[in-house]
């Protein structure tokens, strides 16, 4: 029998590991329909946060539904290597024990990046238990593991074969802090102050000048051009001439271009080619040196002069004054502008002159717009709405470095003698090869997760069984960042969508609605409120509070609230059972008005339910279900079932729906709905986890009685309503 009160802490203690230990997790029944899902990769950084907690209970909801109705579900685990974080996290550990990682080399520096993924790895997996996600760890991954390694490699190979992957040298983004290039996707732009610089530079032979604004001063040390539009009327008669390089005292020429827009400040536009995107490409149109003004760390270089060694905010502020001493400083004019920094390290960004290794995206993109176009090829993304974004992106996309100057990741495979370039899978033969040592963006590796953890390139039955997967759950913020690539990887390199679904959730807020961060304190640990709570009440509320794509502002209250609720099912639950303790078979015969009246709103709940959770839509399943449970179930027919409770139709009646209701919880609050289940005195299966999930029977649908009932309970309301207004007894 049920306590005689709720505690989440001992329900949900220990069943995990039973459910883990009798293989209900594990997929491979070929006697069933597959439908596979795989985990978002989390980083093995550490501990995971409240979306973790929101983006995982979303995918456990599925697949203990899609078990439940008979299929061979796979739900596949794992965890990203994260180089740029674990990188940062690892070398932060190190220099606190006094150890430097140049000094300390590439391979014990590797090593302690395994030793920190083990120990963060073992912490993730008790956190999932925690939660109570039902993952197949017989086929767990990691992105850094020997198979998937093979996949990257293979891929990179490929492509370069393909011509999709190139070397060259272009402008990107520079993270001085991690000191290696970032994707345009890790730059995170936000509102700095700053200003218009107007700087005066002087027209060669003459004492006219250029008054040009520009919002960094000290990359003018780069400068090998200044520009202005062939159309502009006040300037094009200087088109070809030289204006004096401030400080420097070198001639540059004027170019006419059309990057420079009459209406925009001044007209006139410093070029830095080796500093700014826009630049390169003017330089490449006129020919133009590159000259980086920076070393790696964003100090400044030898070509600036007396300024070499500073920061590049100590240069600005010291070229300014020289500036402003010899005049050539014209004016200042504040603003606030945006720029990028660093999404890992919160460096400001520099855009920077470097040889990197890039995914040419223009052919892969295409392919993209032009799979979803046709629908029985492209993921379709549940809301809808949120299919744009891939599309948006594909049309503007430039193409992707995917190199980083990292240890920890994979290491590319290319090698160089001389001039000489080598890409395979196995380095090459003879003596003087020297391998790159740079390794890719993580996002390359986890861009093949669909498909490489099922064994690819290998032909392997998991990869003929459960790809494409069926569906992916992820958060509106790494559309562009992860599912992107995913779609023109596994579309370039299988033929086929990734996914057949795409499911995405939104971000969680505070209370209210601001961003969770380390500097506002306001974050949210989930095994926190699993202790306070349980499992069942966090799961519960996160994934029905909010319609699909929606974000969610955190209230405490709102799971004390689930709580309670979950309290009510328990005592609920407590007077059925003991109520029907005898029951040695459920038949539904003889029913009565009132338990026809329960069947006939229990099987529409059921069809209900089923269109929303196949729909995705978890917010209106969980309405539906809180209203049938709480009024119709509890509120109403356990009061009338008092007046029968020795009669079979009522006790079978009340067995009959409590089963269904447990069952259609169990995806959401799967310790508490065991718990009962186990009570019951006729069960279907060993455990709720493999029994079958209610299927709506229109022979269970009683219209009159349901009509009659209806009736009946809004005059027991109005009848109550109108005693209370009356203060009668």
């Amino acid at each position: 029998m049920l306590d005689t009160k709720y505690d989440h802490l001992s329900v949900e203690k220990d069943k995990y590991n039973i459910w883990k230990e009798k293989g209900y997790f594990t997929a491979g029944d070929l006697s069933k329909k597959p439908y596979a899902i795989v985990i978002p990769p989390p980083n093995v950084t550490g501990i995971l946060h409240i979306g973790h907690a929101f983006d995982t209970a979303l995918q456990d909801i599925i697949i203990r539904y899609k078990r439940m109705q008979g299929y061979d579900a796979l739900w596949l685990p794992g965890m990203d290597h994260a180089a740029i974080a674990t990188e940062a996290k690892v070398v932060q550990k190190l220099k606190g024990q006094g150890i430097d990682k140049y000094e300390y080399g590439r391979e014990k520096f590797l090593d302690a990046c395994w030793d920190w993924t083990h120990e963060h790895g073992d912490t993730i997996r008790e956190q999932w238990g925690k939660l109570g996600l039902s993952v197949d760890y017989s086929r767990e991954r990691f992105t850094l593991d020997e198979g998937l390694n093979k996949a990257v490699t293979k891929v990179f190979v490929d492509f370069y074969n393909k011509g999709l992957i190139y070397r060259g040298e272009k402008i990107i983004n520079w993270d001085p802090v991690a000191q290696t290039a970032l994707s345009n996707e890790e730059v995170l732009y936000q509102d700095d102050p700053g200003a218009f610089y107007h700087l005066k530079y002087v027209i060669a032979g003459t004492d006219e000048y250029l008054d040009v604004a520009t919002t960094r001063p000290e990359t003018l040390f780069g400068d090998t051009a200044v520009a202005v539009n062939p159309k502009d009327k006040r300037y094009k008669h200087l088109i070809g001439k030289n204006v004096i390089l401030p400080v420097v005292n070198k001639e540059i020429p004027i170019v006419g271009d059309l990057h420079a827009d009459p209406e925009f400040g001044t007209g006139v536009v410093k070029i830095t080619p080796a500093h700014d995107p826009n630049d390169f490409e003017v330089g490449e149109r006129h020919n133009l040196e590159r000259i980086v003004v920076m070393n790696p760390d964003a100090t400044m270089n030898k070509n600036a002069g007396k300024y070499e060694g500073q920061t590049r905010e100590e240069c600005r502020e010291n070229l300014l004054k020289d500036l402003e001493k010899d005049g050539l400083l014209l004016s200042v004019e504040p603003m606030v502008h945006s720029v990028g920094h660093s999404e890992r390290t919160g460096a400001m960004v520099e855009p920077y002159l470097s040889k990197q290794w890039f995914v040419k995206m223009e052919t892969l993109a295409n392919r993209v717009i032009e799979f979803q176009k046709d629908k029985d090829k492209k993921v379709n993304f549940y809301p809808a709405r949120c299919e744009k974004i891939l599309n948006h992106w594909m049309e503007i996309q430039h193409d992707w470095c995917i190199s980083r100057q990292l240890w920890w990741g994979h290491r590319i495979p290319a090698w160089y003698k001389g001039d000489e370039v080598y890409v395979g899978m196995e380095a090459p033969e003879g003596e003087g090869w020297v391998q790159d040592n740079d390794v890719l963006d993580t996002w390359f590796s986890s861009a093949l997760w669909p498909f490489s953890t099922l064994g690819w390139p290998n032909d392997t039955e998991d990869m003929k069984r459960y790809f494409p997967n069926d569906c992916l759950v992820t958060g509106i913020d790494i559309i562009f960042f992860w599912v992107a690539r995913m779609v023109y990887q596994s579309e370039e390199i299988t033929g086929s969508r990734p996914f057949k679904d795409c499911v995405i959730h939104g971000l969680i807020r505070d209370k209210q609605g601001r961003k969770m961060s380390k500097s506002l304190g306001n974050g949210v640990d989930p095994m926190d409120m699993i202790e306070k709570y349980g499992a069942d009440a966090l799961r519960h509320y996160l994934t029905t509070d909010v319609a699909a794509g929606t974000d969610l502002n955190f209230d405490e209250e709102k799971i004390k609230a689930t709580w309670n609720y979950i309290n009510k099912i328990w005592n609920a639950s407590r007077f059925v059972l003991m109520n029907i303790d005898d029951l040695k078979e459920a038949t539904l015969i003889g029913l009565k008005p009132e338990d026809k009246w329960i069947l006939t709103k229990y099987e529409k709940c059921i069809k209900t339910v089923t269109k929303n959770m196949d729909r995705y839509d978890f917010n209106i399943v969980g309405s539906e279900l809180y209203n049938f449970v709480y009024n119709d179930f509890c509120s109403n027919y356990i009061e009338m079932a008092k007046y029968s409770l020795n009669t079979t139709s009522t006790k079978s009646t009340l067995y009959f729906v409590l089963l269904g209701i447990l069952k259609m919880l169990h995806p959401f609050m799967p310790f508490v709905t065991e718990e009962i289940y186990q009570m019951l005195p006729i069960k279907d299966a060993e455990s709720i986890m493999i029994s079958k999930y209610p299927e709506y029977d229109k022979k269970l649908i009683f219209e009159l009685e349901e009509s009659a009932i209806d009736d009946t309970i809004e005059f027991i309301k109005l009848f109550r309503n109108i005693k209370a207004e009356n203060n009668i007894t």
